[in-house]
């Protein structure tokens, strides 16, 4: 009898993640469009992430942030390149903070974001 609860409640623990899992997966296609569209726009947010976390590994070290160039001569970042499919990434920075963008310059598909961006507070926009 033990067995048959434990086993219900892993049945019910793998329904609900594989509901969450779908969810998630419907909202980012939305937002995408389309197959290709939203594996660019997952990496284009995991590059912003990685990104922002090596602009805040470079002012911790040295004490003001710095542009893509910088942070890739330094070692912060490994891209070779500043762009993911139709997405160019580019950086302001300033004495207290920093902004990354990533701006959309593919064929017209308007449900691609246009410009996507993240700041020291770790949040895209």
């Amino acid at each position: 009898m033990g067995r048959a609860i434990g086993m219900l409640g892993v049945l019910i623990a793998l329904a609900i993640g594989a509901y969450l899992y779908t969810q998630q997966a419907k909202s980012v296609s939305k937002e995408a469009g389309n197959p290709r569209a939203t594996i660019d726009l997952v990496g284009v947010k995991m590059d912003l992430n990685n990104l922002a976390q090596a602009e805040r590994r470079y002012n911790a070290r040295e004490g003001h942030y710095a542009s893509m160039d910088q942070l890739r001569s330094g070692g912060d970042i490994s891209m070779a390149s500043d762009h993911r499919g139709p997405y160019n990434y580019s950086a302001s920075t300033s004495d207290n903070g920093f902004a990354i963008t990533a701006n959309y310059s593919g064929p017209a598909n308007p449900d691609a974001p246009q410009s996507l961006s993240i700041d020291e507070n770790m949040q895209i926009h």
